[in-house]
């Protein structure tokens, strides 16, 4: 695809980028084998494990976890009240959407005593190994997992046509979870509401998204702090990827819609 060769311009280190639709890869530029921080593109993942912990009956979306009041569900929606960093809440659960690392930091935890074994070990046997990934889910669970353009390609396929759970699990991942809730997308600003499901940022009717002007308000998924981003369009049944080893910036919030906007529309 011409358009993915506009990463060749942005002033990165390097860059990778790729376009899937469910039954295969479209296009890829760049080192699509190789593997760097995923950055918060880790929750999608780390959300999907829990998501077949919850179809296994490890675990329970709505049992408690986290603050007091808060439950699976709010923590993998940005709903726990928890900051963005550190143990003290900042709101009570429900109230307010606060993007939140910690979240992810006690639902890995949660999910490993829930389990019996390590989160990462987890996701391993629910999430890497079915899809066959090269993906290594160690570290944060909301932000250190390491993993290639491959690897992400193969996870938007699987959010275009679930394998994993079941179609109302996928569902659910998929829809507004605790309505009506005002927050910060980090970088962004305010958005009021600002919809999130479990695991992944919805598009909605968001002015200036990251993922461009052309994709469908249904359009879901997230990006990194480390210059990683993958979205999924179920409209368009399509997702597009990009891995760099430049951090999240103003570089990144011009070049990104571009990019998207530009695979949409070669895409016809």
């Amino acid at each position: 695809m011409r358009a993915l060769h506009q990463i060749d311009a942005w002033a990165v280190p390097f860059a990778a980028a790729g376009v899937t639709r469910a039954d295969g890869v479209v296009a890829t530029h760049g080192d699509s084998r190789r593997a760097l921080r995923l950055a918060s593109v880790s929750k999608p993942v780390a959300a999907l494990a829990a998501l077949v912990a919850a179809e296994e009956g490890v675990l329970d979306l709505d049992e408690a976890a986290g603050p007091p009041g808060s439950t699976v569900r709010h923590l993998l929606a940005h709903a726990s009240g928890l900051p963005f960093e550190g143990e003290s809440p900042i709101a009570r659960p429900g109230r307010r959407r606060i993007y939140s690392n910690e979240g992810y930091r006690v639902l890995g935890g949660h999910l490993a005593r829930r389990a019996e074994m390590p989160f990462a070990d987890y996701v391993r046997a629910a999430v890497v190994e079915p899809l066959d990934l090269d993906l290594d889910p160690s570290g944060h669970p909301g932000a250190g997992m390491h993993g290639s353009l491959d690897d992400l390609l193969t996870l938007g396929r699987e959010l275009l046509e679930p394998r994993l759970v079941a179609p109302e699990t996928h569902a659910e991942m998929v829809s507004v979870q605790f309505p009506g809730l005002d927050g910060v997308l980090p970088d962004f600003g305010r958005f009021s509401p600002l919809d999130w499901g479990l695991g992944v940022e919805l598009k909605g009717a968001k002015a200036g998204h990251w993922s461009g002007t052309l994709t469908s308000p249904r359009t879901f998924g997230h990006f990194g702090g480390s210059g990683t981003f993958l979205w999924v369009d179920p409209d368009r049944a399509v997702a597009c990827a990009a891995l760099t080893t430049r951090p999240f910036g103003e570089w990144a919030k011009a070049a990104w819609p571009r990019l998207c906007d530009a695979v949409l529309e070669e895409l016809g």
